[in-house]
């Protein structure tokens, strides 16, 4: 019975760390991504380095913001089920 509570526990923790492993790749994509959609658009209009520092501090503010308001999700979503 010890080694089956132990084994629950083990699958509860992953269960929930698993949840916070993707933030940090999002945000790394949202501000990567909009730095090179402003790298492109500052090419195509010769707006450099407008554009790119533009596009970046956007990434950055979406990636945070999106990062902030899925990590209080998970937490009121864990509260929840306590």
């Amino acid at each position: 019975m010890t080694n089956e509570n132990n084994q629950k526990k083990i699958a509860n923790s992953f269960q929930q760390t698993g949840q916070y492993l993707g933030l940090g790749t999002q945000l790394t994509a949202t501000i990567l991504l909009m730095l090179f959609l402003g790298r492109w658009l500052d090419s195509k209009l010769n707006t450099t380095p407008f554009l790119i520092l533009l596009f970046s501090f956007l990434g950055a503010a979406a990636g945070f913001y999106n990062f902030i308001k899925t990590v209080l999700q998970i937490n009121k979503k864990q509260k929840l089920d306590k």
